[in-house]
Protein backbone atom coordinates (compact mmCIF):
# COMPACT_ATOMS: atom_id res chain seq x y z
CA UNK A 1 0.00 0.00 0.00
CA UNK A 2 1.70 3.35 -1.30
CA UNK A 3 -0.94 5.31 1.12
CA UNK A 4 2.11 5.98 3.87
CA UNK A 5 4.17 7.09 1.36
CA UNK A 6 2.64 9.95 -0.52
CA UNK A 7 1.39 13.30 0.57
CA UNK A 8 -1.68 12.86 -2.08
CA UNK A 9 -3.48 10.39 -4.44
CA UNK A 10 -4.50 11.73 -7.64
CA UNK A 11 -7.28 10.04 -9.36
CA UNK A 12 -8.86 9.98 -12.80
CA UNK A 13 -12.34 8.65 -11.04
CA UNK A 14 -13.96 8.99 -14.63
CA UNK A 15 -11.91 5.99 -16.08
CA UNK A 16 -12.93 3.49 -13.45
CA UNK A 17 -15.02 0.40 -15.05
CA UNK A 18 -16.48 -1.00 -11.49
CA UNK A 19 -17.28 2.37 -9.91
CA UNK A 20 -19.39 2.90 -6.81
CA UNK A 21 -19.94 5.01 -3.78
CA UNK A 22 -18.13 2.12 -1.84
CA UNK A 23 -15.58 2.99 -4.05
CA UNK A 24 -15.10 6.78 -2.38
CA UNK A 25 -15.88 5.69 1.13
CA UNK A 26 -12.87 3.21 0.88
CA UNK A 27 -11.24 6.08 -0.72
CA UNK A 28 -12.02 8.62 1.83
CA UNK A 29 -11.11 6.09 5.08
CA UNK A 30 -7.58 4.86 3.66
CA UNK A 31 -7.14 8.74 2.91
CA UNK A 32 -7.74 9.25 6.50
CA UNK A 33 -6.15 6.82 8.16
CA UNK A 34 -3.29 6.76 5.97
CA UNK A 35 -3.02 10.84 6.26
CA UNK A 36 -3.43 11.65 2.53
CA UNK A 37 -5.00 14.02 0.59
CA UNK A 38 -7.01 13.10 -2.62
CA UNK A 39 -6.84 15.33 -6.16
CA UNK A 40 -9.30 14.47 -8.34
CA UNK A 41 -7.53 15.24 -11.95
CA UNK A 42 -10.66 16.03 -13.51
CA UNK A 43 -9.26 18.91 -15.92
CA UNK A 44 -12.85 20.94 -15.97
CA UNK A 45 -12.78 22.78 -18.96
CA UNK A 46 -16.48 24.05 -19.62
CA UNK A 47 -18.49 26.89 -19.18
CA UNK A 48 -19.10 27.67 -15.34
CA UNK A 49 -23.09 26.21 -15.43
CA UNK A 50 -21.68 23.26 -16.74
CA UNK A 51 -19.01 22.59 -14.21
CA UNK A 52 -21.27 23.26 -11.46
CA UNK A 53 -23.08 20.13 -12.26
CA UNK A 54 -19.97 17.84 -13.47
CA UNK A 55 -18.01 18.72 -10.11
CA UNK A 56 -21.31 18.16 -7.60
CA UNK A 57 -23.95 15.99 -9.70
CA UNK A 58 -23.60 12.73 -11.92
CA UNK A 59 -22.79 9.38 -10.45
CA UNK A 60 -19.33 10.99 -9.71
CA UNK A 61 -20.24 13.86 -7.29
CA UNK A 62 -16.62 14.58 -7.10
CA UNK A 63 -17.33 17.53 -4.53
CA UNK A 64 -18.73 15.08 -1.88
CA UNK A 65 -15.10 13.76 -1.77
CA UNK A 66 -12.40 15.51 -3.22
CA UNK A 67 -9.90 17.73 -1.32
CA UNK A 68 -8.72 18.88 -4.59
CA UNK A 69 -9.88 19.72 -8.06
CA UNK A 70 -8.16 21.38 -11.19
CA UNK A 71 -9.65 23.10 -14.13
CA UNK A 72 -8.12 24.82 -17.68
CA UNK A 73 -8.89 28.34 -17.91
CA UNK A 74 -9.59 28.39 -21.55
CA UNK A 75 -13.04 29.62 -21.05
CA UNK A 76 -12.42 32.58 -18.48
CA UNK A 77 -12.54 33.01 -15.05
CA UNK A 78 -16.45 31.80 -15.10
CA UNK A 79 -15.19 28.50 -14.31
CA UNK A 80 -14.10 29.17 -11.06
CA UNK A 81 -16.88 31.05 -9.74
CA UNK A 82 -18.82 28.24 -11.34
CA UNK A 83 -16.48 25.11 -9.19
CA UNK A 84 -16.70 27.72 -6.45
CA UNK A 85 -20.40 27.68 -5.69
CA UNK A 86 -20.47 24.19 -5.09
CA UNK A 87 -17.49 23.57 -3.43
CA UNK A 88 -17.83 21.86 0.16
CA UNK A 89 -14.45 23.07 1.14
CA UNK A 90 -12.16 21.85 -1.97
CA UNK A 91 -8.88 23.99 -3.32
CA UNK A 92 -8.48 24.69 -6.88
CA UNK A 93 -5.59 23.99 -8.77
CA UNK A 94 -5.42 26.07 -11.92
CA UNK A 95 -3.56 24.65 -14.96
CA UNK A 96 -0.99 26.95 -16.34
CA UNK A 97 1.48 24.68 -18.19
CA UNK A 98 1.26 20.78 -19.12
CA UNK A 99 4.12 18.47 -19.90
CA UNK A 100 2.88 17.53 -23.35
CA UNK A 101 4.64 18.01 -26.22
CA UNK A 102 3.16 20.83 -28.04
CA UNK A 103 0.66 21.78 -25.55
CA UNK A 104 -0.82 25.22 -26.24
CA UNK A 105 -0.12 26.89 -22.86
CA UNK A 106 1.89 29.93 -24.00
CA UNK A 107 3.50 32.16 -21.44
CA UNK A 108 0.99 34.60 -21.92
CA UNK A 109 -1.43 31.50 -21.46
CA UNK A 110 0.55 30.84 -18.00
CA UNK A 111 0.01 34.39 -16.93
CA UNK A 112 -3.67 34.95 -17.44
CA UNK A 113 -3.93 31.69 -14.70
CA UNK A 114 -1.42 33.62 -12.57
CA UNK A 115 -3.93 36.47 -12.76
CA UNK A 116 -7.11 34.56 -12.19
CA UNK A 117 -5.34 32.62 -8.92
CA UNK A 118 -4.45 36.09 -7.34
CA UNK A 119 -8.50 37.64 -8.34
CA UNK A 120 -9.60 34.26 -6.34
CA UNK A 121 -7.03 33.32 -3.24
CA UNK A 122 -9.82 31.82 -1.07
CA UNK A 123 -10.37 28.93 -3.48
CA UNK A 124 -7.73 28.96 -6.15
CA UNK A 125 -4.59 27.11 -4.00
CA UNK A 126 -1.93 26.83 -6.88
CA UNK A 127 -1.39 25.62 -10.40
CA UNK A 128 -0.42 22.35 -12.67
CA UNK A 129 2.99 23.68 -14.02
CA UNK A 130 6.44 22.36 -15.10
CA UNK A 131 8.27 25.33 -13.47
CA UNK A 132 7.36 28.18 -11.03
CA UNK A 133 4.72 30.56 -12.87
CA UNK A 134 4.05 33.22 -9.64
CA UNK A 135 6.45 34.66 -7.56
CA UNK A 136 3.76 34.82 -4.96
CA UNK A 137 4.74 32.32 -2.51
CA UNK A 138 1.46 31.45 -1.09
CA UNK A 139 0.88 29.74 -4.16
CA UNK A 140 1.82 25.96 -4.49
CA UNK A 141 3.44 24.27 -7.32
CA UNK A 142 2.45 21.46 -8.70
CA UNK A 143 4.77 19.86 -11.50
CA UNK A 144 3.78 16.77 -13.38
CA UNK A 145 5.08 14.50 -15.54
CA UNK A 146 7.99 13.00 -12.87
CA UNK A 147 9.71 9.71 -13.33
CA UNK A 148 13.03 8.45 -12.71
CA UNK A 149 13.88 6.05 -15.46
CA UNK A 150 12.14 7.11 -18.39
CA UNK A 151 12.50 10.20 -20.73
CA UNK A 152 8.94 10.18 -22.18
CA UNK A 153 6.25 8.07 -23.70
CA UNK A 154 4.54 7.66 -27.45
CA UNK A 155 1.79 9.97 -26.68
CA UNK A 156 4.09 13.15 -25.88
CA UNK A 157 4.44 13.02 -22.30
CA UNK A 158 7.86 14.42 -20.96
CA UNK A 159 9.44 13.27 -18.23
CA UNK A 160 11.68 15.33 -15.81
CA UNK A 161 13.49 13.75 -12.99
CA UNK A 162 12.54 14.27 -8.47
CA UNK A 163 15.50 16.46 -8.50
CA UNK A 164 14.67 18.38 -11.86
CA UNK A 165 11.11 19.04 -10.61
CA UNK A 166 12.37 20.70 -7.46
CA UNK A 167 14.76 22.98 -9.52
CA UNK A 168 11.91 24.16 -11.63
CA UNK A 169 10.07 25.07 -8.16
CA UNK A 170 7.88 21.96 -7.24
CA UNK A 171 6.22 21.80 -3.67
CA UNK A 172 4.50 18.51 -5.13
CA UNK A 173 6.16 16.38 -8.04
CA UNK A 174 3.13 14.66 -9.38
CA UNK A 175 3.90 10.66 -10.30
CA UNK A 176 2.03 8.33 -12.27
CA UNK A 177 2.98 5.61 -14.08
CA UNK A 178 6.38 5.39 -12.17
CA UNK A 179 4.83 4.01 -9.45
CA UNK A 180 1.81 2.41 -10.22
CA UNK A 181 3.34 0.40 -13.31
CA UNK A 182 6.91 -0.41 -11.04
CA UNK A 183 6.80 -3.53 -10.16
CA UNK A 184 6.91 -2.95 -6.52
CA UNK A 185 4.35 0.45 -6.12
CA UNK A 186 5.30 0.18 -2.96
CA UNK A 187 9.20 0.51 -3.21
CA UNK A 188 8.99 2.78 -6.07
CA UNK A 189 6.74 5.03 -4.18
CA UNK A 190 9.19 5.16 -1.46
CA UNK A 191 12.10 5.51 -3.82
CA UNK A 192 10.49 9.20 -5.15
CA UNK A 193 9.80 10.01 -1.92
CA UNK A 194 12.88 10.15 -0.93
CA UNK A 195 14.41 11.45 -4.21
CA UNK A 196 12.22 14.49 -3.77
CA UNK A 197 12.95 15.34 -0.34
CA UNK A 198 16.45 14.75 -0.69
CA UNK A 199 16.62 17.34 -3.84
CA UNK A 200 14.18 19.65 -1.62
CA UNK A 201 16.87 19.43 1.47
CA UNK A 202 19.80 19.89 -1.33
CA UNK A 203 17.78 22.91 -2.52
CA UNK A 204 17.66 24.94 0.87
CA UNK A 205 21.11 24.30 1.92
CA UNK A 206 22.33 26.10 -1.04
CA UNK A 207 19.57 28.70 -1.51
Amino acid sequence: MVGPYVCMVKTHIDIISDFSSGLINELKNLAKDLDFLIFEDRKFADLGSTVQKQFSEGVHRISSWADFVNCHIVVGPGIISGLESVAQGQSLILIAQMSAAGNLCSSAYSQEAVKMAKENKHFVCGFICTETVSSDESFLNFVPGVNISLPGDQLGQQYVSPEEAIKRGADVIIVGRGIYKAKDPVEAAKEYRDAGYKAYCDAIAGA
